[in-house]
């Protein structure tokens, strides 16, 4: 393993949804200076804060667990590499869909906010799609920011954002 934890969460609503987490889980296994930890089983969720013309469009969701070498802004800079080879459009309208969306959750315990990053992700409390693969593969986890651990969070949130289970191992 490489020296720091990272948690990632990976989400997909275009084309085959499940081949798409399975490239970018590749993509990333590949990058120099990156270890595969954990992969969190993979959860169908409805978008949360899309606009109306794409609320039909589900996401399939993940957690990967890495080890690497690399600094907070390198490993950022390479996952959006990740996402522009799989063919991640960026648009200047929030939450369209997309085939792929790489999130850095958390970097090793640290409060990152500089260049463009912030971690611990900022919403990441707010969303089942992140907690409930998270709390699969480090639910003990206590993130920076936070006195509660990633399964207290998880009980926590308020009914909504439904997600079905759709594969353990993928």
């Amino acid at each position: 393993m490489n020296g720091i934890e990272a948690g990632l969460s990976l989400g997909a609503n275009l084309d085959d949804r499940l081949a798409s987490l399975r490239a970018a889980r590749a993509a990333i296994a590949a990058i120099p200076e990156v270890s595969l930890l954990a992969s969190a089983p993979v959860y169908e969720t409805e978008p949360v804060g899309v606009p109306d013309e794409f609320a039909d469009l589900s996401f399939y969701n993940t957690v990967l667990i890495i080890g690497t070498s690399l600094d907070a802004h390198k490993l950022f800079a390479q996952l959006q590499k990740v996402e522009l080879a799989l063919g991640r459009k960026r648009s200047i309208r929030p939450n369209v869909p997309r085939t792929i969306d790489v999130d850095l959750i958390y970097y090793d315990g640290q409060t990152i906010r500089s260049g463009g990053l912030v971690v611990p992700h900022p919403r990441w409390t707010k969303r089942r799609f992140v907690l409930q693969p998270l709390a699969d593969v480090r639910g003990y986890l206590v993130l920076p920011g936070h006195d509660r651990r990633v399964r207290d969070i998880l009980a926590a949130l308020p009914p909504g954002q439904e997600i079905r289970p759709v594969q353990a191992e993928w």
